[in-house]
């Protein structure tokens, strides 16, 4: 079939990333004799240099990793709420739901540790021979895709008017960042430098990288992380709010191991993360699927895919969060799930229905059952959002880059599979250029991930010191007879694993290209997604119903959805997902890669 791009294969290593900056970094580390995660580790700071609007130091991240022969295990990069991050506080200032941005919205910052600890026990490599891809585009620039400016001009006015040390990196001389011009942060690449030359005298490799996790807990980058948290801001709610994060929260917290949740499904065992993710949706709708599917790309196929995830996004909001209660064993058992899939008929379903895993009551949040309309979504900085761009979408948390003045965070990704056979699938989100003020002395802000904790007590998902916030950033890695075979994932905040769901059944149920998966021809399908369940980002809510497909889906399978009851929205024929994968043969040793062609900015690489 013709593709946009071909499925890369080799034997060397292969590396797929949202932005060709990073992929390409990471490839230079593995031509450099590195390993799978030296490589992704430095292809994750440079993400942070070059999709600023997507992720940063101060952000999150989960890595699933596979080393060769060994056990698949998640890293959580997910920060807790602070000791003082209480539903208490929250409602005392007035607020019903924790603002879309500013300091009230920080967890305590994980992407960096969890990187630490990859490249500490699993890495090759000196910090230092994988931040200097980073220090260079930071110090001598790079040129900016398109996306990076757009997002600044929306919250411009607020950059000039109120976060102005935002203003001083990204309209430097009062321009936004834009294509064929180098955009520098120079104040980033002097984080960096003063990192590395304060543990430069520590010892060997590993004690350089412990010296540099408590330089950032305890050092001057923790200090100036709290100083910024106390700094009034003006956020979504409209009023000026100092954070909760203190310098006890910063040094006692660390990046953990864990073991993934896993589902077998057809010969195969996929991996995610925890409830305190949103991996476990991935897992539900495999559950969810009768014995015999339709034939793949159909209105059947689409409409048991959408209802199925309307299914599994219900439980979701009922039963996760990082509580350690959360019934998952049950979530995908074959019993309950033959029960819910019961519920699935030939008709759209616009209600929220979560189901009673052991007979346990289901309980949602009083907002979950909010309705947004055209206007709900109009914060500068809330928010997380799909790839798609329209005119008049009613997707929550659209991107509208000019106009109205608001603009979402959005999230990257990046895979990467070495010659040794070790594997690493990694989603790093949030700390964007538009969550919080840039910390002057650093060069990047403080994150915004405490929006999706809920400011009611009791459920799996309030807001509670020491929890983690629970998170849509949901990396995937499965294995085929035992062995690790594939790694993937894509941005895009609730749409993640509907996106994922579609690209995994295509690569599984299809025939071999030049004898390999068919990643590339996976990833270029027509796809879709829907929001008939409350948005994990302020200002919440749900959109009954509402589904959005790509305009290149057949004229006449968008026909059926709406005979069926779908209100569909038909969007741009490139605009939904960003999905990246790379793969190996455990038969052959055949490496191979793939990556989405939407947005012209990610790329595959390898040899």
């Amino acid at each position: 079939m013709f593709t946009s791009r071909p499925t890369l294969q080799g034997t060397f290593g292969m590396v797929s990333a949202t932005h060709w900056l990073a992929a390409q970094s990471a490839m230079a580390v593995l031509e450099d004799g590195g390993n799978a995660f030296d490589a992704a580790a430095a292809g994750a700071f440079v993400l942070h240099v070059v999709e600023p609007h997507l992720n940063g130091p101060a952000g999150e991240v989960p890595i699933l990793l596979a080393p060769a022969g060994g056990e698949v295990r998640v890293l959580c990069g997910q920060g807790v709420a602070p000791a003082g991050a209480t539903v208490a506080h929250y409602r005392g200032l007035g607020l019903d739901l924790v603002p879309g941005t500013g300091p009230l919205a920080a967890a305590v910052p994980g992407a960096f540790d969890a990187w630490m600890l990859l490249l500490r026990d699993h890495g090759t490599k000196s910090l230092a021979d994988v931040l200097k891809y980073a220090v260079g585009y930071a110090e001598h620039g790079h040129a900016p895709v398109e996306n990076v400016g757009a997002t600044v001009e929306t919250v411009r006015e607020l950059f000039e008017t109120e976060w102005t040390s935002s203003a001083r990196v990204y309209l430097p001389d009062g321009t936004a960042p834009r294509p064929g011009r180098l955009f520098r942060n120079p104040a980033l690449g002097a984080t960096w430098k003063r990192l590395l030359d304060e543990v430069a005298g520590a010892g060997d490799r590993e004690a350089r990288i412990e010296a540099a996790r408590r330089v950032w807990r305890t050092g001057f980058i923790a200090e100036a992380l709290v100083r910024q948290a106390g700094r009034p801001t003006l956020d979504t709610s409209g009023e000026h709010h100092t954070g909760t994060l203190t310098a006890d929260d910063l040094a006692g917290w660390s990046a953990t191991y864990e073991a993934p949740v896993t589902y077998d499904w057809n010969g195969w065992t996929l991996c995610k993360a925890g409830p305190w993710s949103q991996g476990p949706v991935l897992l539900q709708q495999l559950a969810l699927l009768p014995a015999e599917l339709p034939p793949h790309g159909s209105a059947d196929y689409v409409h048991l895919l959408i209802e199925g995830c309307k299914l599994a996004m219900a439980d979701r909001e009922a039963w996760y969060g990082d509580t350690g209660e959360v019934p998952v064993a049950e979530l995908l058992s074959a019993r309950y799930n033959a029960q819910r899939r019961a519920l699935v008929t030939g008709r759209a379903c616009d209600e929220l229905r979560p189901g009673s895993p052991g007979g346990r009551e289901p309980r949602l949040p009083a907002h979950a059952r909010v309705v947004l309309d055209d206007a709900s979504s109009t914060a500068p900085g809330a928010g997380e959002p799909t790839v798609a761009r329209l005119s008049a979408s009613p997707v929550p948390g659209e991107p509208r880059v000019g106009g109205d003045g608001a603009t979402r965070g959005d999230t990257c990704h990046l895979d990467v599979v070495d010659r040794w056979g070790n594997m690493v699938s990694a989603t790093p989100s949030g700390g964007w250029l538009q969550s919080n003020p840039v910390v002057p002395e650093l060069g990047f802000p403080l994150g915004s991930r405490l929006q999706m904790a809920w400011l009611e007590e009791g459920l799996p998902a309030s807001l509670t010191p020491g929890r983690r916030p629970r998170t849509t950033l949901s990396p995937s890695l499965a294995l085929h007879d035992g062995e690790p075979v594939l790694a993937f994932g894509t941005p895009g905040g609730d749409q993640q694993d509907q996106w994922q769901l579609h690209f995994f059944l295509a690569v599984a149920l299809r025939g071999p290209v030049r004898g390999g998966l068919d990643l590339q021809g996976a990833i270029d399908d027509p796809n879709w997604h829907n929001d008939s369940f409350p948005g994990s980002f302020f200002p919440r809510g749900t959109r009954p119903g509402s589904v959005t497909v790509e305009s290149r889906m057949p004229a006449d399978v968008i026909e059926e959805l709406v005979g069926r009851g779908h209100r569909v929205t038909v969007g741009e024929p490139w605009s939904e997902g960003r999905l990246c994968a790379v793969a190996r043969d455990p038969r052959t040793g055949v490496l191979s890669a793939a990556a989405n062609p939407r947005g012209m900015q990610g790329y595959a690489v390898g040899r």
